[in-house]
């Protein structure tokens, strides 16, 4: 059985960059995703490019989700950004409490996604799908998994709608992170994150940024292959669609792909998988 799909896209730099993800926006558009999601930058940087970037998505006849981060906001910026997204047609945000750039205060009127996900449902109702971010093997930045398990609860109180995870690569730390929420009594979809294997440098510097875990015979696999992209990309397309498999046999919802702006290796996983269009 083919689960529903999302794509996940950031916001490029350059217009040569915006051809390109055009071009592999239409290459995923086959798999017909429920939507597709644009990232936001560190401390709202990229706040336009994500905005221009969904604009197009919708225009494509696509689905779009804004990422929406709070740090530095106040709740007039807050407001305006909400009224502009409505204004767009927007159905669905992912509600972050974002990362700050370096050198840069907290500041702003939000200190939790909770508090974010709070004013966005007072303010607008249930005219937004509100997405939140979890994490199966912990927030790095969490004092413990109970606290972090206590923060995902209280952004669902506070009006989230369903939860997209971060990507992991052991398909037991989501299976118990689920079952940690239900014991909580909390029925939200967590929907799995997925990022296909494109590169193993990219990788190790990604997880080590975000506190994703690579378990040691995938990262010993990886780097015994060295500079073979050729078997870096086959020996990832096997983890990852197992992965995906095991998490389909195992209830997930759905399932979102982080693409990288790219559609080859997330095709090659769904091709794998047997979930054509």
């Amino acid at each position: 059985m083919r689960l529903p799909l999302s794509f996940e896209f950031f916001p490029t730099k350059t217009p040569e960059g915006a051809v390109k993800l055009r071009a592999v926006r239409q290459q995923l558009y086959a798999m017909q995703p429920e939507f597709c999601s644009v990232t936001y930058g560190a401390g709202g940087s990229t706040h336009a490019g994500t905005f221009n970037a969904v604009r197009e998505i919708l225009a494509e006849g696509v689905d779009a989700a804004s990422h929406f981060s709070c740090i530095g906001a106040t709740k007039a910026t807050v407001r305006e950004q909400l009224a502009e997204l409505k204004s767009m047609g927007v159905k669905r945000l992912v509600a972050l409490r974002g990362d700050l750039p370096s050198g840069y205060g907290a500041g702003g009127e939000f200190q939790y996604a909770s508090d974010l996900i709070g004013f966005i449902r007072n303010e607008t109702g249930n005219d937004f799908h509100i997405e939140v971010a979890c994490y199966p093997e912990v927030h790095p930045q969490a004092r413990s998994p109970e606290a972090d398990l206590k923060a995902f609860a209280t952004k669902v109180r506070a009006g989230a709608d369903s939860a997209i995870s971060q990507y992991f690569f052991s398909p037991e730390a989501y299976f118990r992170f689920v079952d940690e929420v239900r014991a909580l009594g909390i029925d939200t979809p967590i929907v799995p994150g997925v990022m296909p294997i494109i590169s193993s440098t990219q990788l190790m510097r990604f997880s080590d940024a975000c506190g994703a875990e690579i378990p040691r015979w995938i990262r010993l696999r990886l780097q015994s292959y060295g500079d073979d992209v050729e078997s870096i990309k086959s020996f990832g397309l096997d983890v990852v669609a197992a992965l995906c498999e095991r998490l389909r046999a195992g209830g997930a919802p759905a399932m979102h792909f982080y693409t990288m702006n790219q559609s080859v290796a997330t095709l090659a996983v769904l091709q794998r998988l047997g979930w054509g269009p």
